[in-house]
């Protein structure tokens, strides 16, 4: 196991998603954030079952910086609630892990 996470969340928007991506990697949360257009998500919401066309954010960070990342989704997001779930990265190619190690840079 190893100390990297991605964190997903989505948006209702690309410009949010853009947004949301923009800001973690400038501020040095992630070192990068694939957006995936247009994704029909089916959801229960208030006693509701809803659907909505979505944007989904894969973020790369670290386990340590997972913490400011779902402070800057909250802070950064239009949904009342939005998603924010972390997945530990099990393994991956060393240089890879070593790349998203030296691309974030936010004071922990």
């Amino acid at each position: 196991m190893t100390d990297k996470r991605i964190v997903l969340t989505t948006t209702n928007s690309e410009g949010e998603a853009a947004k949301i991506a923009r800001h973690l990697v400038e501020h040095g949360l992630a070192a990068c954030v694939n957006i995936v257009p247009q994704v029909t998500s089916v959801y229960r919401w208030k006693d509701k079952v809803e659907a909505a066309r979505e944007w989904v954010l894969m973020i790369k960070t670290t386990a340590s910086l997972f913490g400011q990342v779902r402070q800057a989704i909250a802070d950064l997001h239009s949904y009342e609630l939005p998603e924010c779930v972390c997945l530990t990265i099990e393994d991956g190619s060393p240089d890879y892990l070593q790349w998203i190690a030296e691309s974030v840079s936010a004071e922990e």
